[in-house]
């Protein structure tokens, strides 16, 4: 899954993403979905979920973008209203890809790669 802030705006730095990962990863595991990967740039995260076939996907992403803007709005206020403004964090939309063909690993070294702000 790839997710962007409203705007595309450049908000996420290293402690902004790592703080995404933690709170991601709870939703997950409240899911009984499990986040296999997690990583980012300074406007968009990458997520690789996998989750039981009882999971709706857009129940599972609409809670993973619901508390992780709730939490990131709460952990750094300040910074996140230097970039966005209003009620919305994230953008309405998202990605979500099937990697059923793709060897896993491949998905995972993507991922990996990504580049991470300091």
């Amino acid at each position: 899954m790839v997710f962007t802030p409203k705007y595309r705006r450049k908000v996420f730095d290293g402690a902004i993403l790592t703080r995404c990962e933690e709170v991601m990863r709870k939703v997950c595991t409240d899911f009984g979905a499990e986040l296999r990967e997690f990583n980012g740039e300074t406007n968009h995260v990458h997520l690789l979920v996998h989750y039981p076939p009882t999971v709706t996907l857009s129940k599972l992403v609409g809670s993973l973008k619901g508390v992780s803007a709730r939490r990131l709005r709460q952990d750094f206020p300040d910074h996140i209203n230097q970039y966005l403004w209003g009620e919305h964090f994230w953008s309405p939309s998202y990605f979500a890809g099937s990697c059923g063909g793709a060897p896993e690993a491949m998905v995972k070294e993507y991922i990996e790669n990504q580049k991470r702000p300091d």
